[in-house]
């Protein structure tokens, strides 16, 4: 039987990240892939990472502290956090980062003036600074492995923070624009899974694909290697270090989903490669669970015509649509229910709630509805000011035949909208408190001013509806560690050669998600705890 050192299971940012962690610790490391391509949900994501006291932070003057970022995630604690874990990613992000620059496995910079998501709480940081983005990558650095990561078509070679969802223009000039495409330079989280794939390729760490692995094997307690198969072939492999478990959350699994998630979740913004491989291997050697009725949720939408390569329907997490002036979002009943410009991943609660009367979510289906205000200015998806409508958008002459079109009461509807338009005109939203938030103005339309940035009346014909899901950026419940990565067994004790990272594992920020960027910032600290951890085990 074939024999390593560390086996890292999963190729995401957080895997790749532990695998050049244990190389760095002298350890012989194999990296295990159970599809065909590198990266996963971090290769379609925005690619933000979120690390308090940050390296780029100190460079800028920015001041930041362990006590200021302990305090922030505390101030929003229900229960969720385990201050072994938290102080772990708090004391160990910055590291993790100097870690990967210095490896050549990230180059990231500031976003500038992006804000943290709670701003009334202590710690949180108004100027931003926490969250970061790419700069540019080439894929032809990469040569014949450039095809082997995950992809969506249409990208376009930008970096967040040029665009509107960084609180860029969207614009670059036509001749850049086209020296990028013909380079294959990418941004997001295209460019982080292709620097580090570079990483572990210079370091002779090679993903190895299509390796199904079914049971963790155990001897005298001790977890010593994988067993599954490879392209219809047995496949065995002993590690005489450990195995990090860093293959991603279990949001496509319908079962998993059914059992753990608290609410209903219709529409992923991730790749549907995240069935739950490592929670399933950490639950049959004993692992104990944590946080697993939480998620990075998002609201999404779900266009028709959006599908992955292999043939699932593909969403994307809905965040200008719902923030820029002349929509608004109602539920099954025409009415508003939320302050749509909230953080994303806080929504949830509104489309999670329950009415016991008619014993369903009352807020689902729920609609984003706009006018030709609307229309003229801003993209809904992909879609920008005009192009052709597609079928997936309704449109309707007025409220009353765009109401009878999505299926809400008339009156109702028809109430809302005048309701929301009469307190718009004058920049005030006493229902939902929408535009007080500096966050709240993040994604709006900054060249207006105030409130205005985000509240505006819709009352021009046409207008359009979209459906708005209940979607996730992946789930983070999983096998509890302990701050060095080590997963626990029910009495709380670490099940020795076993170690996890990423959403495969309980977040050491529970179902905190504090800023843009606060799921890859953990997975990648603790991808980096894992892999030295793991390294450093003995043999």
């Amino acid at each position: 039987m074939e024999e390593t050192d560390v086996i890292v299971l999963g190729t995401g940012a957080a895997g790749m990240t532990a695998a050049l962690a244990a190389h760095e610790g002298g350890a012989r490391v194999r990296l295990i892939e159970r599809g065909e391509r590198v990266g996963g949900t971090s290769a379609v994501s925005g690619g933000v990472i979120w690390i308090a006291g940050n390296p780029a932070m100190r460079e800028a003057g920015m001041a930041d502290s362990r006590e200021e970022a302990l305090a922030y995630f505390r101030a929003l604690e229900h229960g969720d956090l385990v201050d072994d874990t938290l102080e772990a990613f708090v004391d160990n992000g910055p590291g993790a980062l100097a870690f990967l620059t210095g490896a050549g496995a990230l180059s990231v910079s500031l976003l500038p003036g992006y804000p943290d998501y709670y701003l009334d709480r202590p710690g949180a940081k108004p100027e931003g600074g926490r969250a970061l983005d790419h700069d540019l990558f080439s894929l032809k650095e990469l040569g014949n492995w450039a095809g082997r990561i995950f992809a969506i078509e249409d990208l376009k070679p930008m970096m967040l923070r040029e665009t509107p969802l960084g609180g860029g223009t969207g614009v670059v000039p036509p001749e850049e624009m086209q020296r990028r495409i013909a380079n294959d330079e990418r941004g997001f989280g295209q460019a982080m899974v292709g620097r580090m794939l570079k990483a572990c390729l210079k370091r002779g760490i090679e993903p190895e694909f299509g390796v199904e692995t079914e049971r963790l094997m155990v001897e005298d307690g001790r977890v010593v290697g994988i067993a599954g198969s490879q392209g219809g072939k047995p496949f065995e492999l002993r590690a005489k270090r450990g195995v990090v478990i860093a293959t991603g959350g279990f949001e496509w699994d319908a079962d998993l989903k059914q059992t753990f998630l608290r609410g209903p979740v219709d529409a992923p913004a991730s790749p549907p490669t995240a069935i739950g491989t490592g929670l399933r291997l950490a639950m049959r050697v004993g692992a104990k669970l944590g946080n697993m009725t939480s998620a990075w949720w998002a609201p999404t939408l779900a266009p028709s015509t959006a599908r992955w390569a292999s043939g699932e329907q593909r969403a994307s997490p809905l965040l200008i649509e719902r923030t820029v002036p002349h929509s608004l979002m109602v539920n099954r009943k025409g009415k508003r229910f939320c302050n749509e410009a909230a953080n994303y991943s806080a929504l949830a609660g509104a489309f999670h709630e329950f009415d016991p009367q008619s014993y369903d979510y009352e807020n689902l289906p729920a609609w984003l509805v706009f006018d030709a205000q609307y229309r003229a200015r801003y993209p809904i998806d992909t879609v920008m000011p005009g192009d052709p409508l597609p079928e997936w958008v309704t449109e309707a002459a007025s409220l009353a035949e765009l109401a009878a079109k999505i299926g809400v009461p008339v009156v109702a509807l028809s109430a809302t909208v005048a309701r929301f338009n009469e307190y718009a005109a004058k920049g005030e939203d006493p229902d939902f408190a929408r535009g007080t938030s500096a966050y709240d103005h993040f994604y709006g339309d900054r060249s207006r001013e105030g409130t205005a940035t985000t509240l505006g009346v819709v009352d021009q014909a046409p207008f359009y509806a979209v459906e708005v899901h209940m979607g996730l950026l992946g789930t983070n419940g999983g096998p509890r560690t302990d701050g060095e990565a080590r997963i626990l067994d029910h009495a709380g004790q670490p099940i020795p050669g076993l170690f996890g990272g990423g959403n495969a594992i309980a977040s050491p920020t529970g179902g905190i998600y504090a800023g843009a960027g606060g799921t890859l910032g953990p997975a990648i600290t603790f991808g980096y705890i894992a892999g030295r951890s793991a390294g450093r085990a003995a043999a």
